[in-house]
């Protein structure tokens, strides 16, 4: 009995000293240049090139908006996508658990009874008779010693996945705050454009009102009368499209958020954003949650492979037990009722038709995947951090370049209603100024949102919060 314990102990041993048959692991060269694109478009920021970067800068500093923040918190906290994202990290967690658990022999306590009956013509006894005993064990069954590495292998496969999940969590919490942070910019826009259409229609009733007034007096024509009447008739459909286009945005921000967002919570207006500055691509690729999951994966399925490879090496199962028996329910605990059994088994492949040959190639394959899907990873985080640096050295110049023409438009509509109401000019020349002045200031709220909105990417693509 002690040497077989002995056996036993030394097996134990040897499954936390033991080699495994992974593959080492060396981090793949990056498929993209070390630099970001430089030219015409990218164009230098106020970025401070001292300044952290997107990752080291917490969601809650970067949007500093307190409406937006309580908003941000809802989403974190009751967003259903969000939800399910971190159950599957419990739901990885406790399998990687299990699959831990298989490096040491489970040991139960069994206990049964048995009572039969044995007929004298199917035994060499003189009269038929009955046996009845009753036993306890406690004790472990094929408890696999696990000198290759397989189970230890599979254990690093099963840990790797749920850091994968964990990293997808965390991309999941990124997009989710831009997603947020993106439909409260597009409802503080459609509320400017709301705004703007309200003002406009106040003004052009104005502007309808009196030329009426002088087609009564015969000191304006109706063509004049009409022209006017359009623009009181465009600014009233606007209204009703952006009032429109508001709902639709708040619907929306109440899905993200998980929950009714409280009126007061909302937007009124268009509020800045901090820049940033996009550091290194080595930086952005260490730091994505996207690519380390993508990483993560890469390792499960290098991992994999050194399971596949020790099915190829003998398996040794341990089963032992210790015990009571006795052919008396009461007796089971009294002297001399002890028995035990230890029973080692070891199982070498000969011939499997090519089994683990094939499940090697599948584990290989895999590998091979992973290590594509990571370099796919790594490339579209490279061209999407590369797209908004692009639209950020443009926007700047469109943003400074509307602002002008809404100066300009704006000093125009002036002159010529003067002028019209002097008699100087035509109403046509009013309504050309109009058009533009109306269409300017809309196009710079655009340019506006879609600044705003470049800056919520940058900070997304870069790995942000």
């Amino acid at each position: 009995m002690n040497k077989h314990m002995l056996l036993l102990l030394v097996g134990i041993a040897a499954v936390f000293g033991g080699c495994t048959l992974i593959p080492k692991y060396v981090r793949p060269q990056a498929p993209v240049p070390a630099t970001w694109p430089t030219g015409s478009a990218y164009k230098a920021t106020t970025a401070k090139t001292n300044s952290p970067t997107a990752a080291d800068i917490p969601w809650h500093d970067f949007f500093s908006d307190a409406k937006l923040q309580k908003i941000i918190d809802l989403a974190l906290t009751n967003n259903r996508d969000l939800r399910v994202a971190v159950l599957t990290i419990e739901k990885t967690r406790a399998m990687y658990r299990i699959q831990r658990a298989d490096l040491l022999p489970t040991v139960n306590v069994v206990g049964y009874g048995t009572r039969q009956q044995i007929f004298a013509n199917v035994a060499t006894f003189e009269e038929s008779m009955q046996v009845e005993y009753y036993t306890v064990n406690v004790g472990f069954s094929s408890y696999e010693l696990d000198f290759f590495g397989r189970i230890r292998s599979l254990k690093a496969r099963a840990l790797e996945q749920y850091l994968a999940t964990e990293q997808a969590r965390c991309s999941l919490q990124i997009s989710l705050v831009a997603e947020v942070v993106g439909t409260y910019l597009n409802l503080a826009a459609d509320r400017d454009l709301l705004r703007l259409a309200q003002d406009t229609l106040e003004s052009q009733e104005s502007t309808y009102e009196l030329i009426q007034r002088r087609f009564e007096l015969g000191d304006a024509s109706e063509l004049e009368l009409r022209q006017a009447q359009t623009r009181v008739d465009a600014a009233r459909v606007d209204i009703a499209k952006y009032t429109g286009l508001t709902a639709l945005h708040e619907n929306a921000l109440n899905l993200l958020a998980g929950t009714q967002v409280p009126s007061e919570f909302l937007p009124r207006e268009l509020t800045a954003l901090k820049d940033i500055r996009a550091g290194l691509p080595s930086e952005v690729l260490q730091r994505r949650p996207d690519i380390l999951q993508a990483e993560n994966q890469l390792k499960a399925a290098n991992a994999n492979i050194g399971a596949a490879r020790a099915a190829f090496f003998p398996s040794i199962m341990l089963t032992g037990t210790y015990g009571t028996m006795d052919d008396q329910l009461a007796g089971l605990f009294k002297g001399g009722s002890a028995v035990w059994g230890f029973t080692p088994q070891i199982t070498l492949p000969i011939f499997d038709t090519g089994r683990n040959m094939a499940n090697l190639d599948a584990a290989k394959a895999e590998r091979d995947i992973c290590l594509a899907q990571y370099e796919k990873a790594i490339q579209t985080a490279f061209r999407e951090v590369a797209d908004a640096l692009a639209q950020r050295g443009s926007l700047l110049d469109q943003l400074e370049a509307q602002e002008s023409l809404v100066e300009a438009t704006a000093a125009s509509y002036s002159l010529s209603d003067a002028r019209y109401r002097n008699g100087i000019e035509g109403y046509l020349t009013v309504l050309d100024s109009q058009r533009s002045l109306y269409g300017a200031r809309q196009g710079l709220i655009a340019i506006r949102l879609a600044r705003l909105a470049n800056l919520v990417t940058l900070y997304k693509v870069l790995g942000g919060g």
